[in-house]
């Protein structure tokens, strides 16, 4: 009985969906949890398709994200560390009024570069933390006319980092503006 009315939500879910493909970027202030560093500033940018009704949608994405922080070391010395991830988020989205909605869902990040600078010195070794992440995003949006979108969103890290040998995670905020093509 539970596979015949699953069979059947997702038949009257799929004819009453409507799907969108668009794109999204804007600009992220990035730091670790658990530390005193300050915000990193950055950028992200990629797409999105999103599939459901107008209660309710399902929207899986792809993104370039810049993370990382910035500080001093003890003696003073400037570090910014910029991390550059590819971003897979898997969204569920509510609208609670016809221009606005919240959304939550994990995300999967692969670091696929780093740039350390440390005053003079720079490295690029990957090896101090672990190659990826696992998030949690929450966040809302509003549609606006011509099919533009605009959100606010927070990525919490819900694993270790392992960067330097030292327990941290990552955390983003992110305001974005997108555009939906077949809005």
């Amino acid at each position: 009985m539970k596979k015949i009315l699953w069979v059947f939500f997702l038949l009257s879910l799929a004819g009453t969906a409507n799907a969108q493909f668009g794109i999204r970027a804007g600009y992220s202030s990035a730091n670790f949890s658990d530390t005193n560093f300050s915000s990193r500033s950055g950028f992200h940018a990629g797409a999105y398709y999103s599939i459901g009704t107008s209660f309710i949608k399902i929207e899986p994405g792809l993104q370039f994200a810049q993370k990382g922080y910035k500080g001093t070391d003890d003696f003073g010395v400037i570090i910014d560390e910029q991390l550059n991830y590819i971003d897979i988020p898997v969204l569920v989205r509510l609208s609670l009024l016809p221009m606005v909605n919240v959304f939550a869902g994990p995300q999967a990040s692969l670091l696929v570069s780093r740039n350390y600078q440390l005053g003079p010195i720079n490295s690029t070794s990957l090896d101090v933390l672990t190659a990826y992440d696992l998030e949690g995003v929450v966040g809302a949006q509003v549609n606006l006319p011509m099919g533009l979108n605009l959100q606010a969103s927070y990525d919490i890290g819900l694993r270790s980092l392992n960067y330097f040998n030292t327990d941290v995670k990552n955390r983003v905020f992110k305001i974005s503006l997108g555009y939906s093509f077949n809005n």
